[in-house]
């Protein structure tokens, strides 16, 4: 892992490359602590800062090919480099380097731009081709690694994080208006928009290419599901399916352990991350070191199976207790890092596990994101099949019920009385036929914290749909799938990267320099997944059922049979809780409120109090603070300096175990 940054066509007014490339890549420094890099030749520019993981002495980047005419700075890991090497090397390519890094620039000779389809890995790169004068920028398929760009005027700029961007003259930070209206319906911008004006995201699974013809961005892999009552596994029996998903995780799982440093993995205590430290376990007997997140409230706590796990694998564990008030210590710095304004703070005590994991001295975590899009875990999988139940007799008062069994771990839910069960769950019930179906209950909670936007705001978005938007990119195939399918392809192509990935993911893991890999998001894992018929998937309401019965010999059966417990964390609390932070009255001030524009003052004036004096909140109002709070943090950060009176962050501690 590291970090990337560049330029094709000089951006004009630039005395020298060099120089702005230093500038870009100490911006991102934090992403590769180890080495730096730059290269420049006629009007490209490509810096590099290492994370040395594979290949310690002679992987420097940017990286040649032999006879200097293509050159690369690469962020991620190609986990088939050794299978590919031996290939290459069979068809006569000589390498002078141990590097999955080489690897890339060989394949590129042969393929071209196609080399990518080869790759089972996490990645980013920038490659320049100087015998066409071509620049191709690629990211793979799930999207872990990030990738962002800008045109000025005849010039492409790229890197790994924005804020290396905003180091070129003539780039600056302006609020997407309708990227903030994205985010406060989906959760995240849509691919390539991004929070900030005239910067894009490269989406997950794409090239660019740049030279003398223009600049064209192209797909180059998608999530294919079955249709509808289609056996696309040819009526192989449950067991024989169980086999094959196991043998194709565990391999998954040993080629993300090559590494030629420490390799640990964090355990929260639920079925994926088990399943993930057990099967390293299974590869690797030698001691594993875990690391975990525990919580003062039993609400989010899952400590007892995080040692329940540490005991069954005999593995060397670290936890950190993240409380309320250091959710809200490291909040800033998380929005930092992510670039984006937020609606839960569930991203803050990853942060702050990567810097005990970096504090530790461990580089690498292999980590259980994915198996809930890819096998059906999340609780609005079997939510919207609860829906569909019910709208078959839309008056019966029994069937709401059975929502308290999908979330007996929010008591605020299991409070609620009948009459709301049957108002919240029937939302959209004579939408059936809506491709959101699935997902309308989440995103009209969600939306509602729109009321809370500024008049200038509103009339900014007035004619925008972000539903409609979402509809439009669906695939002409998804009318065609199973319910679950169209659901899980939702979770699958925008949520995971828009935000799992990302804010909870790269950004927070890489702000401390630890890489995180993912054995369920290796694109076998999930290209097989998506072909398990779906009754195998959700049995009842028995989530991820085929990921159970494949995995069931690997963990004790308390671990094993638990249900789905979401991670979370504590949400606008944790900005109230004594002694709570000053930041949150001065960002949250009236006079804020309206310099920045955003958002009403007087609602956000109304919401805070309110969020400050209750004891519960309610999701749609918790998601709508932790949005205000962390987009008046964006705009703060990024579009104007800090105000020298502004109360400083206090620094963070936290507290391992």
């Amino acid at each position: 892992m590291c970090g990337i940054a560049g330029f094709f066509g000089r951006p004009d007014g630039l005395e020298s490359g060099r120089v702005l490339l230093q500038r870009m890549i100490s911006a991102i420094s934090h992403r590769g602590p180890d080495e730096r890099g730059v290269f420049v030749d006629r009007g490209t520019g490509l810096g590099h800062v290492r994370l040395s993981i594979i290949d310690l002495a002679t992987g420097r980047q940017p990286m040649a090919n032999v006879d200097r005419t293509v050159f690369l700075s690469f962020n991620g890991e190609i986990f088939n480099y050794v299978e590919l090497r031996q290939e290459l090397i069979a068809r006569g390519h000589r390498f002078a380097t141990q590097s999955d890094t080489e690897v890339i620039l060989h394949l590129y000779e042969e393929m071209g731009s196609d080399c990518v389809e080869r790759f089972n890995g996490d990645f980013a790169f920038a490659l320049w081709d100087s015998r066409c004068n071509r620049l191709m920028l690629a990211r793979d398929r799930m999207g872990v690694r990030p990738l962002f760009y800008a045109q000025r005027g005849s010039s492409l700029v790229f890197a790994s994080e924005i804020k290396a961007l905003l180091e070129v003259p003539g780039i600056s930070a302006a609020l997407d208006p309708i990227a903030l209206d994205q985010i406060f319906t989906l959760w995240f911008p849509l691919s390539p928009r991004t929070p900030f004006k005239h910067i894009y995201e490269l989406p997950p699974a794409h090239v660019l290419i740049a030279d003398s013809d223009g600049v064209a961005v192209r797909r180059y892999w998608s999530i294919e599901y079955p249709e509808l009552g289609e056996d696309s596994l040819n009526g192989r029996n449950e067991c024989d399916i169980a086999d094959e998903l196991r043998a194709l995780f565990l391999d998954a799982t040993r080629i993300r352990l090559r590494s030629d440093v420490t390799v640990g993995a964090y355990l929260s205590g639920g079925l994926d991350s088990s399943i993930v430290a057990a099967a390293i376990k299974s590869i690797v007997p030698d001691r594993l070191r875990t690391f975990s997140v525990t919580f003062d409230s039993p609400e989010f706590d899952e400590s007892d199976y995080q040692n329940e796990m540490t005991r069954a694998l005999c593995t060397e564990h670290r936890s950190i207790q993240c409380s309320s008030q250091e959710i809200a210590s490291v909040f800033p710095a998380v929005i930092r890092h992510a670039e984006c304004p937020i609606l839960r703070t569930s991203p803050a005590p990853l942060f702050a596990l990567s810097k005990l994991v970096h504090d530790q001295g461990c580089k690498v975590v292999l980590t259980g994101e994915g198996a809930d899009e890819v096998l059906a875990g999340y609780d609005i999988f079997k939510e919207a099949k609860l829906r569909r139940f019910c709208a078959r007799q839309p008056h019966s008062r029994f069937r709401p019920q059975l929502f308290r069994r999908l979330y007996p771990y929010l008591p605020g839910l299991q409070g609620q009385s009948q009459k709301y069960l049957e108002s919240f769950f029937s939302s959209g019930l004579a939408e059936m036929q809506d491709p959101l179906f699935s997902h309308l209950p989440r995103f009209r909670t969600t939306m509602g914290g729109k009321i809370f936007f500024s008049d200038d705001l509103r009339r900014e978005v007035q004619d925008y749909d972000a539903l409609a938007e979402l509809r439009s990119r669906l695939p002409a195939e998804f009318v065609r799938w199973d319910p679950l399918s169209q659901a899980q392809y939702l979770e699958t192509a925008y949520l995971l990267p828009g935000f799992i990935l990302s804010s909870q993911g790269d950004r927070v893991a890489m702000a401390h320099a630890v890489e995180s890999r993912f054995p369920f998001l290796d694109h076998r894992v999930v290209e097989f997944a998506a072909r398990i018929p779906p009754k195998l998937k959700i049995r009842g309401l028995r989530e991820k059922h085929i990921l159970r019965e494949a995995t069931q010999q690997m963990l004790p059966p308390r671990i094993g049979n638990r249900s789905k417990q979401p991670y979370r964390a504590p949400d606008s609390q944790s900005f109230f809780a004594p002694p709570a932070p000053d930041y949150v009255s001065s960002i949250l001030s009236a006079a804020s409120i309206k310099d920045v524009g955003y958002f009403d003052a007087r609602a956000v004036a109304k919401l805070t109090k309110k969020c400050q004096n209750q004891p519960v909140v309610g999701f749609r109002d918790n998601m709508a603070f932790v949005g205000i709070l962390s987009a008046q943090m964006w705009h703060r950060e990024f579009t104007k300096p800090l105000d020298a009176a502004a109360p400083p962050v206090a620094p963070y501690v936290i507290a391992m175990h």
